[in-house]
């Protein structure tokens, strides 16, 4: 289509001044929409890069910081200070203010208003009529000094109708349900739905659940997961008229020498705990009473088990992200750990353990 085109040169923006400057050139209106190339010079070289986005004749883009390959469909309206990566596609209807930051590869619906403050990471999913907000007290003719900023992270994706309160952060890989409320922060990978979000489970994890279960260990002994490390426990048990015990010991049993343990009860039943690894402690996981799920995450498969038996029990090694959730009223998780307490040992951030992840494995190879 564009070696038909005849351009029509307007130059919006020629600095004549610089060394090395932009030059927007409008090309030839093209039912239904109009190809923009944005063209850089240097005096030293020619073309350096050409960028080309797709602007439907309906719409009003008024920011020149595209990237290539995105499309603006009917009535979408981007104001001049926006920021938008490549292949996006802005659907219809759609409002996008000075502040915002967007990735590429992000796909936003019809009818989503994106205000000052929104940062969207590369392949985000936003669907129609998600609703963003940016001032938690808004009042008419009233600014505040500076909006909040809601930062949506690489590959989350917001179902249709959700509402989005400032200033929280919905984590990579994340899913948004269809018309959830959502009032705090979102973990990576997790899956929240409900007024207000609560967290349902986590993408792409495999479940382990159930008694009968095939690879939950029936007899006392260990069976692996998928999960490089993670391994599930078969405590020995005795029952009889008397009542029921369970043992364990350390070093054998469980597989480290242990140094602290702690307790975690009372948790309320939407909460999620852990969201951390360890560099080098080991912690081997117990629910004593109720049950719980917890996920283990290695940066490269990412499996969910259910404890719900006192002797049942899992061991997660270091570096091995970890997630306890789904507690039940009655729930008390023991939990050993082969080292003391050093707040340096954690690793808090998702994005953080990928990259020490990837470092641990170039230095391997």
């Amino acid at each position: 289509m564009q070696s038909q085109l005849q351009p029509s040169t307007q130059v919006i923006c020629l600095n004549q001044e610089l060394s090395r400057h932009s030059e927007i050139i409008r090309l030839s209106q093209c039912t239904p929409y109009f190809i923009y190339s944005e063209v850089s010079f240097s005096y030293t070289q020619k073309i350096r890069t050409m960028t080309q986005y797709f602007i439907h004749h309906l719409a009003d883009v008024q920011s020149s910081s595209i990237g290539s390959g995105s499309r603006f469909w009917q009535f979408v309206v981007v104001l001049p200070g926006a920021v938008i990566g490549g292949e996006c596609n802005i659907c219809s209807h759609c409002l996008i203010e000075n502040d915002v930051i967007i990735g590429d590869r992000v796909t936003i619906k019809s009818g989503v208003q994106l205000w000052d403050g929104l940062r969207l990471g590369n392949d985000v999913f936003v669907g129609p009529n998600a609703s963003f907000t940016n001032d938690r007290f808004p009042r008419s003719r009233q600014r505040p000094e500076r909006f909040l900023n809601t930062v949506i992270e690489d590959g989350a994706s917001i179902g249709a109708g959700a509402v989005i309160l400032p200033g929280v952060t919905i984590g990579r890989g994340s899913m948004v349900a269809a018309g959830a409320v959502v009032t705090r922060s979102v973990p990576p990978n997790a899956v929240v739905v409900g007024n207000p979000a609560k967290i349902v489970g986590y993408t792409d994890a495999t479940r382990v659940a159930g008694l009968s279960d095939e690879t939950k260990p029936k007899q006392p002994g260990t069976n692996a997961t998928r999960v490089n490390g993670v391994s599930l426990h078969r405590m020995p048990s005795v029952a009889d008229i008397r009542g029921s015990l369970s043992v364990g010991e350390f070093e054998r049993t469980i597989p480290f020498r242990v140094q602290r343990y702690f307790l975690v009860f009372d948790v309320p039943s939407r909460e999620t705990r852990g969201e951390h690894a360890h560099k080098i402690c080991h912690q081997f996981l117990i629910c004593v009473r109720g049950s719980c799920a917890v996920v283990a995450d290695d940066g490269n498969t990412r499996q969910e088990f259910l404890l719900d038996q006192p002797d049942l029990g899992i061991h997660l090694p270091p570096m091995v992200w970890g997630i306890q959730y789904k507690y039940s009223p009655d729930a008390v998780l023991l939990v050993f750990a082969s080292h003391f307490y050093d707040h340096t040992d954690y690793i808090r951030d998702y994005s953080e353990f990928l990259t020490l992840i990837e470092d641990n494995r170039d230095s391997v190879s």
